[in-house]
């Protein structure tokens, strides 16, 4: 396993590899002072995450490999095809996945989402549209929904 940390817009982050894939990003506290990137992959998010934040990038092309149950997994593939710029919310995932009563559900797969930003948990709205639930804070969430609108696409 190959762990990194940048510094994003938003605050640090840190990456995660394993193998040949991306496996986390994460909000994470202090960088170390003197941290270098320890493989191409994890250089190519970094690039990609800088293109993305400076309205360059609306989707990433990145080996993923998030762990999680069945159901987390169907729900990640689910926010992976809400398009750049637009929302969905708890209950169309749901009916998305083939469970239309579980949003809650859909809330806590969101909530476990190791590979934030690249699996677009943020684009995840409550029925009325209202910001709910982002494990790297509101404010964060807001930021990238504000990036996203005004970004040319």
């Amino acid at each position: 396993m190959d762990l990194w940390h940048w510094n994003s817009p938003l605050g640090p982050v840190c990456l995660t590899q394993e193998g040949d894939s991306l496996t986390s990003l994460q909000f994470c506290g202090a960088i170390p002072a003197e941290d270098t990137c320890p493989t191409p992959l994890l250089a190519q998010a970094r690039r990609q995450l800088e293109e993305y934040f400076a309205g360059a990038r609306t989707t990433f092309d990145l080996p993923l490999a998030p762990r999680g149950t069945p159901f987390q997994q169907a729900v990640w593939t689910a926010l992976l095809a809400i398009p750049y710029g637009e929302t969905r919310t708890y209950q169309q995932i749901a009916a998305a996945v083939g469970r239309p009563k579980a949003s809650r559900a859909v809330g806590g797969a969101c909530h476990r989402n190791p590979i934030g930003i690249i699996i677009p948990c943020h684009r995840v709205v409550g029925t009325s549209g209202s910001l709910t639930g982002y494990a790297g804070g509101l404010d964060r969430k807001a930021a990238l929904l504000a990036l996203e609108r005004k970004a040319p696409r």
